[in-house]
């Protein structure tokens, strides 16, 4: 009977332990379960939150419902934070991340992405050095983000250091990752690097060709930008060429006074159904502008709608009618984006302000000059430039050295510059003796400062002097940028120059013109 007792005992006690089991793993699974919930229920609440206030509320019932430490839901509440922007912002996600005591390398990525979109650029970096030495190792997703971030701050040798972890990583040949080392050494005007790498990407997208178009049009290499734009039209890159191909490479084209390719572009826009946003029209106006199509220029700005007629809209076609002589018309156009509530920017007013001195109007453009803090635009050495040389045109050479003198900046060359330029217009050669001394200091190797001056002794009669300044500029071996020539080619566009024996096949070509020139000679008939 004990027997039987004892038995039925240790059966009892083994339900017990199974049934505390269960509950146990019952209540875990709830308690999961509802965790887990309400990550979900919190994230879609910040998704819906659009300002600071909102999203601190939601902030503060994570914080009471302890989930503080949950990774997932501090990460949202840190990329919500830095979508805001502002620096406060950016502060209260700061704290949020710094609260963790585990972080994977998902909530790195989010905290060094805020501070490479917003700034300060330099704290992404920190970060992401932070990052390595808590021994979290950084993804393809990473490497991007720090590396815009070293563009941004232009940091040249932090970004080296970088590409050399990327490397170490075995990354380097990833899209994403070689798509950001390509912009990264573009942004630090290292075009050369930018090209190598580009040419090592096993497989390109668009991206990369954008990048590399980019790199080289932002850094005055219009010409193999143009090359790189005909190669990708060569190429078989799916979605070829965008929106950010031509935005990118508009402005290479402009310089170059394209008009053929400016009316191709036109037209494939329109043929493939791309919208004409503020970027390609002002692109596409600034084309058709250098191009002398000011008609077409302004049938584009007409064509865009009130809300999307942003700063640069207006200031290509206010340059557009500067440019070409039609100052009133600039001057039109300025009134209505004043009307439109635009608040102008200091690129326009330079606009304007030379429009004004090309055209003569010395009181129109003197006006402006004057209202620029009204607008709440800050004078530069470009703005003193343009008013020195509106006075100067005029005759008001006094006028614009006690402009000169009274600035609150260093005048720099362009200011001396407009300077001589209207001394040499009214022939007041004491005031350009004192202009030319300074752009001599300051812009040494401008073969045309000596020149004009050289030219002023010469139409004076003052031989001595003006024999004096063409030899230093032979001793000083200071020349003037040699003029060129362009010629449209299958391959793209060929420059070339006087005398100019560059080119790979120039032995042929000579050859060839040799051969030419002898059988076109003139025969004799006598």
């Amino acid at each position: 009977m004990l027997g039987q007792f004892r038995k039925l005992q240790h059966q009892v006690q083994g339900l017990n332990r199974v049934w505390n089991t269960s509950i146990r793993f019952l209540v875990a699974a709830i308690s999961y379960s509802k965790a887990y919930k309400d990550s979900y229920y919190y994230v879609d609440v910040l998704q819906l939150c659009k300002n600071t206030a909102g999203v601190k509320n939601v902030h503060a019932q994570i914080i009471i419902g302890g989930h503080e430490q949950n990774q997932f839901l501090a990460t949202k509440l840190i990329g919500k934070y830095a979508e805001l922007g502002s620096s406060s912002n950016l502060e209260s996600a700061r704290k949020v991340f710094d609260k963790l005591s585990e972080r994977d390398v998902f909530c790195w990525n989010v905290v060094i992405k805020s501070y490479a979109n917003v700034g300060p650029f330099v704290e992404a970096l920190n970060v992401y050095d932070e990052m390595r030495s808590h021994g979290i190792t950084p993804n393809r997703y990473t490497y991007p983000i720090v590396l815009k971030a070293c563009g941004a701050e232009e940091a040249y040798k932090k970004g080296q250091v970088i590409h050399g972890h990327v490397v170490k990583s075995g990354l380097d040949f990833d899209l994403y990752v070689g798509n950001a080392l390509v912009t990264f050494y573009a942004k630090c005007k290292d075009v050369k690097i930018s090209r190598r790498i580009f040419d090592g990407i096993p497989e390109r997208c668009i991206v990369s060709w954008n990048s590399l178009i980019s790199g080289y049009a932002t850094n005055g290499y219009m010409d193999e930008a143009i090359k790189i734009f005909y190669a990708l039209l060569r190429s078989d890159v799916t979605g070829a060429p965008d929106n950010t191909t031509f935005v990118t490479v508009l402005p290479a084209f402009a310089q170059a006074a394209d008009i053929q390719a400016g009316f191709w572009i036109h037209s494939y826009i329109v043929k493939s159904g791309m919208k004409l946003d503020a970027a390609l029209s002002s692109g596409l106006i600034s084309l058709y502008s250098n191009c002398g199509y000011i008609n077409i220029a302004r049938a584009i700005f007409d064509r865009i709608s009130d809300p999307e007629r942003n700063i640069f809209v207006w200031n290509a076609i206010i340059r557009c009618y500067g440019m070409h002589g039609f100052a009133h018309e600039a001057l039109s156009m300025f009134r209505q984006l004043v009307e439109a509530g635009i608040r102008p920017d200091g690129v326009i007013f330079l606009s304007l302000l030379s429009a004004c001195s090309h055209a003569g109007m010395l009181a129109e453009g003197w006006d402006l000059f004057q209202t620029m803090e009204a607008y709440g635009v800050q004078k530069n050495e470009a703005h003193y430039a343009c008013a020195v040389d509106l006075l100067g045109r005029a005759g008001y050479l006094d006028n614009a050295v006690e402009l000169i003198n009274s600035m609150p900046i260093q005048p720099d060359k362009n200011v001396y510059g407009a300077l001589l330029g209207a001394c040499r217009i009214h022939k007041n050669i004491e005031l350009a003796e004192f202009a030319a001394e300074k752009l001599f200091v300051l812009d040494p190797n401008n073969a045309g400062r000596y020149v004009i001056l050289a030219q002023m002794y010469e139409d004076a009669g003052r031989w001595k002097e003006a024999s004096r300044l063409r030899t230093l500029i032979r001793e000083k071996e200071i020349r003037k940028p040699i003029g060129h020539s362009s010629i449209e080619l299958e391959s793209g566009y060929e420059k070339f120059g006087v005398n100019d024996e560059t080119h790979p096949f120039t032995s042929e070509i000579f050859g060839t013109l040799m051969s030419l020139d002898r059988v076109m000679a003139p025969v004799s008939i006598y």
